[in-house]
């Protein structure tokens, strides 16, 4: 890959999912202002209340151009400026969406896609494809998706996500058949988990046959 997208930046993850860079939304940017006609601004990254990276942003005609500095693997900072275009295109019920016009250059051609979100996974600011990011879930396997539903099912709840704490309570004003169904699901969804975990490694601990007995006869 040459060209805007050829090199990667130190304080950004290198893992190859969506939801390990740092992006740019276009429709947040929007709706702070950011796409008005000379407006200057900057924008940053929390990690909880403390700032872990920042760019400064500001509207060129029909371009944003975005500012920072860029580190790679501990050495020198060097400055960046990238002008990014955009072009808004009509809704089907009125007014106007913005798009950036990805500027990556992969094999000496631009790739120019109309996307909502770039993504600092390496030097520049550019979309998903130009990166080869995948979605975590694309690269989740059979224990992942079933504590991922799991998760989830605590999370509704109103509980903490980790399979460390004990089931949640029923949430104030849920129906108890709702919650007994969910209930269920959770522990199956954590079985499953379990399960395949432990067939991987070949070995199952007494523990998951006598929970697997107990679902049965629930």
């Amino acid at each position: 890959m040459g060209g805007l997208g050829s090199t990667r930046w130190a304080f950004v993850s290198t893992k190859d999912t969506v939801e390990s860079a740092r992006s740019l939304d276009i429709n947040s940017l929007n709706r702070a202002g950011c796409l008005h006609p000379g407006y200057r601004c900057g924008w940053e990254w929390r990690r909880g209340s403390d700032r872990v990276a920042w760019i400064t942003l500001w509207q060129d005609d029909d371009r944003l151009i975005l500012s920072y500095r860029v580190s790679r693997n501990g050495g020198k900072w060097r400055d960046v400026e990238q002008p990014t275009q955009i072009v808004w295109m009509p809704c089907h019920l009125g007014g106007q969406r913005p798009y950036f016009l990805c500027p990556g250059i992969v094999n000496g051609v631009v790739c120019n896609r109309r996307v909502t979100k770039l993504y600092g996974a390496g030097d520049y600011f550019l979309c998903r494809h130009c990166y080869r990011l995948a979605y975590a879930s694309q690269r989740e396997n059979g224990s992942d998706r079933a504590f991922r539903r799991a998760h989830k099912i605590r999370a509704r709840l109103g509980g903490d996500a980790s399979t460390a704490w004990s089931f949640p309570e029923r949430p104030k004003g849920m129906h108890l058949k709702t919650f007994s169904r969910l209930q269920s699901e959770l522990s199956r969804a954590e079985l499953q988990g379990f399960t395949i975990l432990v067939e991987r490694l070949g070995v199952t601990p007494p523990w998951l046959d006598r929970a697997r007995k107990v679902l049965q006869e629930g």
